[in-house]
Formats: structure tokens, C-alpha cells, sequence
């Protein structure tokens, strides 16, 4: 290729890298090389070779460089691509999605959040159980609690069930009804058999299955642990109340004003975890020192011994929060009851993008989920 060809291209600011440079170059010569190839007798030929070559050049930097600018080519090297192993796409997406659970006869809508990459099969998963309070949905409950994101990091299935409006017009969990307060019947036996469905149905480790929930979600989840302890391996409360601690509504605003004592048999001891803000107006925050008392007991009672502790929490969020551990001869905590410092009737530390959420407070999910993935569940004794 001529002399004259080689100076004028490496000039061109067009071609700013070795590769640009290579490209031209094998344009160019197809193109000549075409012509030659289609080329006439040469008595038919008008100009010299060397002329025609000179115009198919010109054409080709016109193309690259339209500007004509013949300012100096940065010749420096692109640097090696690098060959690196791309990881395995995951066999599955993540999936959120919403189904019905039919039982008695009655309709009952619920969401579940899967971790990408656990449809395949594989190792079996955590399973959460979160129930949202009044006039949430399940939808808007896993918005503010930001639990799905966490279940992703830590691989857990997490089950939304959801209250309809036919059972509380407001959508509150009935948890200080009588016959809500029975093994295998009404709501608490509609939430065990859609446990047990979605166990069923998803590759989950029976061991550790766990339930929490926010208000009369939370008195729920403690009333469900409470009548299932043999399938749930853990219990979270956020601002919630007691197990027994009410048995119709006048009793049950008594207890959400003032709090109430648990009375009477303490029950199977279970792995507890409680969240209160301190200046709940919505549900008294002696409920939170209640439930915590009677998981103390109940732990008592089974010839546990637990080691109590307290330390200041300052998170990253605005608010503090002390929390007191109780904590088991294995060194696991049995029971944390964190008192959110000036803490609203709220998810702490939860996404805005729900309702009744406090993101100033330190993270309840993230506590929970750590507290409730140090636990499996025991067999009865």
C-alpha cells in the first residue's frame, strides 16, 4: 500500500485505536481488491492504477474522518481484552408473586417472594412468615418492611398472607377473638395450612420456619406461634402484643392502651425477638416487655438458663435503641427485645415506600432475619 496512503491514516482522528486502524485497513483492501476484480480491458481503463487506489482511499478516510481534520492520531493501544469467566446465569429468576389459598371453603389471597436460582431445586431454603397490620396488604407490607431484598442476600422464601376485608373491614388480623385463638381452626389454622402448603410446594427446610408481623400482624404471629410450636422455629413481634393477652375487642383496646400481662401456663419456650418504639401511641409499649417476659419464663420453665444483657444500639439511622439479650448457654441469643428510642407505632428502619414504616430507626428486618437464622427447630421433648 503506498507511502503516501500510510501517513495520510495515521493521521486521521477518526481511528483513535489500534483496532479502528486494522479495520480500515481491511476495508480498504476488499474494496481494491473488488476492483480489480471487476475491472475492464485495460485499453477500456481511464487513470492509472496507483490513481484509482489514491481516490478509494480518500473515499474510505471521507467515511471515517468527515471533518477532514488531519490533526495527530492517538496511536495509543486499547489495553488487552480481558478473558475473564463469566459466572452462571441463575437457573431462575427471583419471583414475587400472588396466588389464592382456598381453606374452608372461604378464598384468601397471599404473595410469595422466591430468591433467584432456588425454582431449580437444590439446598432447602428458610421460609418467613410476615403479617402485615391494619389496612395493609401484603403487597404494601413487603414495601416497607424492604424484606424481600434481605431474603435475596440470604436465600429465604418469604410467605405474605394476606387479611380480607370480609373478615375486618379494616383488614385487621382478628387476633382477640376466641375461636381465633383455637389450634387448626379459624385464622391461625388458615395461616398453618398455607405454611404447610407453601412448604409443600417450594423446597423448604422444615427446620427453619419462621413467623413475625407488625401491630395485630405481630399479636397474630405471637398467637400462631404460640398454638404451632412445632413449625415454627422462631417468633418476631413488632409492636405487637402478648399471646392471651385479650379475648374480645373491649379487652383487646384495654390491653393495646395499657398493656397486658400474660396470665397463666407460659407455654412451649420458642427463640423470641420483640420491636417497640417507646412512644407508641397505638399499642402501649409495656406489650413488647410482656411478650418478652413471658418467652423468659416459658424458657424458665423448660430448664433453660439465659444470660440478660443490655447494650445501646446507635445504628445508622437517627434513632437509638437499647437491646436486651437473653442468651443461651450455646451462646445464641433466645430472646433480643429491642426498645426503639422514641419510636413510633412503625416498622423501624423500614422503606417509606409502605405504610406505617420509621426509617430512622435501626433495621427491624435485618435484626430479625439474622436472630431468626441462628435457630432451628427442636424436637419435642
Amino acid at each position: 500500500m503506498p507511502t503516501s496512503f500510510t501517513a495520510k491514516l495515521l493521521r486521521t482522528p477518526g481511528l483513535k485505536r489500534v483496532g479502528q486502524l486494522m479495520d480500515a485497513t481491511r476495508l480498504i483492501q476488499r474494496t481494491l481488491a473488488g476492483l480489480t476484480a471487476k475491472a475492464p480491458a485495460p485499453a477500456a481503463r481511464t487513470g492509472s492504477r496507483p490513481a484509482r487506489q489514491g481516490l478509494v482511499i480518500d473515499a474510505v478516510l471521507r467515511e471515517i474522518n468527515p471533518a477532514g481534520d488531519d490533526s495527530e492520531l492517538d496511536l495509543t493501544p486499547a489495553p488487552p481484552a480481558r478473558r475473564t469467566e463469566q459466572p452462571a446465569a441463575p437457573t431462575s429468576p427471583a419471583s414475587f408473586k400472588s396466588d389464592v389459598f382456598v381453606n374452608a371453603g372461604l378464598s384468601h389471597p397471599y404473595r410469595v417472594y422466591v430468591p433467584s436460582g432456588a425454582q431449580a431445586g437444590g439446598q432447602a431454603l428458610p421460609l418467613i412468615v410476615l403479617l402485615h397490620g391494619c389496612t395493609q396488604t401484603a403487597t404494601d407490607f413487603a414495601l416497607g418492611t424492604a424484606m424481600n431484598q434481605l431474603a435475596e442476600e440470604t436465600r429465604c422464601v418469604v410467605l405474605y398472607p394476606e387479611q380480607v376485608q370480609r373478615a375486618n373491614s379494616s383488614r385487621c388480623w382478628n387476633w382477640f377473638e376466641p375461636h381465633n385463638q383455637k389450634r387448626d381452626a379459624g385464622e391461625p389454622g388458615m395461616i398453618a395450612a398455607l405454611t404447610r402448603q407453601v412448604m409443600a410446594t417450594h423446597k423448604i427446610d422444615p427446620s427453619r420456619v419462621y413467623i413475625t408481623g407488625l401491630s395485630a400482624g405481630g399479636a397474630m404471629a405471637a398467637v400462631v406461634a404460640g398454638l404451632y410450636p412445632d413449625m415454627f422455629a422462631a417468633l418476631g413481634v413488632h409492636s405487637g402484643l402478648p399471646c392471651g393477652a385479650a379475648h374480645d375487642m373491649a379487652s383487646a383496646f384495654s390491653a393495646m392502651r395499657s398493656g397486658a400481662p400474660v396470665k397463666g401456663n407460659a407455654g412451649r419456650a420458642l427463640p423470641t425477638i420483640v420491636f417497640h418504639g417507646t412512644a407508641d401511641k397505638t399499642v402501649h409499649p409495656d406489650n413488647g416487655e410482656n411478650i418478652v417476659n413471658a418467652a423468659a419464663k416459658a424458657a424458665e420453665a423448660s430448664g433453660l438458663t439465659l444470660a440478660k444483657t443490655q447494650k445501646q444500639h446507635d445504628g445508622m439511622g437517627a434513632r437509638t435503641a437499647r437491646r436486651t439479650r437473653y442468651t443461651a448457654p450455646d451462646g445464641k441469643a433466645w430472646i433480643e427485645h429491642w426498645e426503639v428510642t422514641s419510636g413510633p407505632h412503625g416498622w423501624s428502619g423500614g422503606d417509606t415506600a409502605g405504610s406505617y414504616t420509621d426509617p430512622t430507626g435501626p433495621s427491624a428486618s435485618a435484626a430479625m432475619l439474622e436472630f431468626f437464622l441462628q435457630h432451628q427447630l427442636r424436637p419435642a421433648h
